[in-house]
Parts: structure tokens; C-alpha cells; sequence
């Protein structure tokens, strides 16, 4: 008789005692729909977690209630960002603390040139990302920082989307399918970026349908199935192992 292989040994790993970044006992709605079903994970400082799954497992829906922003509605569970309790906070306070997010949809501000969008977002005095340095950062951003953002291509709207997060000097910074619609040598750029922020400290958590480059990316993977956590460990035992990735993954 075949087993259904157990992948669930480290999913539901945190505590109550705050990490860098924690989620604990996590669940969310979308009105009644039961979107996130209490999960629970920690995320350590200068890490990268990639958060992965099919279709409707419910990891964009885990970013945007991590984020705080918007839907879904979080009823219960706890968010820590180094030793901040997030989910005490309205979502201004959340960002202000440290939670940088990057949607999908880039949201771009029309009428707005590269530089006018990262004054806009930057908190002042900016504490470690000056704009001349995410221009080093970014050396397209800087030749064109006198040009309108919406009209950039979508590899340089996603850079300066990146950007801008940085610019309000964010802890943790979270992407939500940061590679969509990007060339291969763009998205091999964009990782780059990536991380040479990590090696500057930065903590990431990264959901994306390119599982595979995700994981090569990551330190850590979190895996979600139907709003629940089935796996939660090391990015390279998910490389290494077949049938968790047919399992959960589709490749």
C-alpha cells in the first residue's frame, strides 16, 4: 500500500515569541470565505522565504494580511515584526513600522516621474536608503528619473516599484510575483537586486509561480495548500525532493 508521504514535520514551527518577522495562528476572510486557516511561521532577519503553492492555495491572500493592507479580513492571529505586534496596528501604523509591500500590479502613480514617485514615498531624513543610493542600486532608475514611472517598461516598473519600498527604509520587504511577465534576463537582474539587498540585511519574503527560481533564491521555503501550511523548511530540501514538489507544486 502506497503512504502519502508527511511533509508537515516543520509547518507549524512558530511560537508566540515574536521572531524577526512571525505570523502565528494566522486566518483570514475574504467575507465568509475562509481564505487563510491559521497558519504560523517565522521569517529570520536578513532571510529569504519563498511562499509557494498552486493556484489558490492562498499565498497572495497570506502576503496581503501580513501586509495589513486591504483585503483579506485577518479575524484572528498575531503578526510580530521585530517585537512590534503588527496586528494591533492600523495598516498606516504597520507600514510605518516596517512592512514594505510590492503588489503584483506595481501600482505606479500616473502623472508622476521616477524620482517625484520616490520622493513621494520616502520618509525624511531617509534613515538608510538615500535616493542617490537606490539610483546606485538601480542605474536605469537614474537615467531615467526625470521620466514619467507608468511609461517605463515593465521590467523598470517593477524595479522602481522595488525602489520605492526601499525608499520609506522598510524591514522587511515582501513581492507578490515579482517575475510576471518579465524576460528571463530581466527577472536574472531583478535577483541580482535581490540579493545584494539580502547581503545588505534585508529580509524577504517572496511569493511566486516561478517555484523553481524562487527556490534557488531563497533561504527558506513555506508551502500552502488550501490555506493551510503543509511544508515549512529549507528552499534546497524542496529542490531535492520529487515528490513534494509533484505533491504540492506541479513540477
Amino acid at each position: 500500500m502506497n503512504v502519502k508521504p508527511d511533509f508537515t514535520k516543520n509547518a507549524n514551527a512558530a511560537t508566540t515569541a515574536p521572531a524577526f518577522f512571525s505570523v502565528y495562528d494566522l486566518h483570514a476572510y475574504y467575507g465568509e470565505s475562509y481564505i487563510v486557516q491559521g497558519i504560523s511561521f517565522n521569517v529570520h532577519e536578513g532571510e529569504i522565504l519563498a511562499l509557494l503553492g498552486r493556484n489558490g492555495a492562498g499565498k497572495t491572500s497570506t502576503l496581503r494580511a501580513c501586509s495589513r493592507v486591504g483585503s483579506p479580513e485577518v479575524r484572528r492571529g498575531e503578526i510580530w515584526l521585530d517585537h512590534q505586534p503588527l496586528h494591533l496596528m492600523e495598516s498606516y501604523q504597520a507600514s510605518a513600522a516596517g512592512l514594505g509591500l510590492v503588489p503584483e500590479d506595481r501600482r505606479i502613480i500616473p502623472g508622476l516621474t521616477v524620482e517625484e514617485n520616490l520622493q513621494l514615498a520616502q520618509i525624511a531624513p531617509p534613515i538608510g536608503w538615500s535616493i542617490e543610493r537606490i539610483y546606485d542600486l538601480f542605474p536605469r532608475l537614474g537615467e531615467r528619473r526625470k521620466q514619467e514611472g507608468v511609461t517605463l517598461s515593465g521590467g523598470e516598473q517593477q524595479m522602481l516599484s522595488i525602489a520605492r519600498a526601499l525608499a520609506r527604509d522598510i524591514k522587511v520587504l515582501l513581492l507578490d510575483e515579482p517575475y510576471e511577465g518579465l524576460a528571463p534576463v530581466i527577472v536574472d537582474e531583478i535577483e541580482k537586486t535581490l540579493m545584494h539587498i539580502k547581503e545588505q540585511g534585508m529580509t524577504t519574503i517572496l511569493v511566486e509561480q516561478n517555484a523553481v527560481r524562487a527556490l534557488e533564491l531563497a533561504d527558506r521555503a513555506v508551502i500552502l495548500d488550501t490555506g493551510g501550511i503543509v511544508f515549512d523548511g529549507l528552499a534546497s530540501e524542496v529542490l531535492a525532493d520529487e515528490a513534494l514538489r509533484a505533491e504540492y507544486l506541479a513540477i
